[in-house]
């Protein structure tokens, strides 16, 4: 069975995501020194998760082009 290509993501997984796996929660709180390896898993401090907004390109006009 075929999927229908309005159901296909083009982009993969570029967007980001507002919920992070635990191992890169560990991760994410180890490089901001706030991951105590003696305390539990559970109850770990919240991670604000930054989105990644693209700029798009501005067009040449093409009056400087022929310059």
């Amino acid at each position: 069975m075929t999927m229908d290509s309005s159901l296909k993501v083009k982009a993969g997984a570029i967007r980001a995501r507002n919920v992070l796996t635990r191992a890169e929660r560990i991760a994410r709180l180890k490089e901001l020194d706030r991951f105590n390896e003696d305390k539990s898993v559970v109850g770990m401090p919240k991670v604000r998760v930054v989105k990644v907004s693209l700029k798009k390109k501005k067009k040449v006009k093409k009056a400087e082009e022929d310059k």
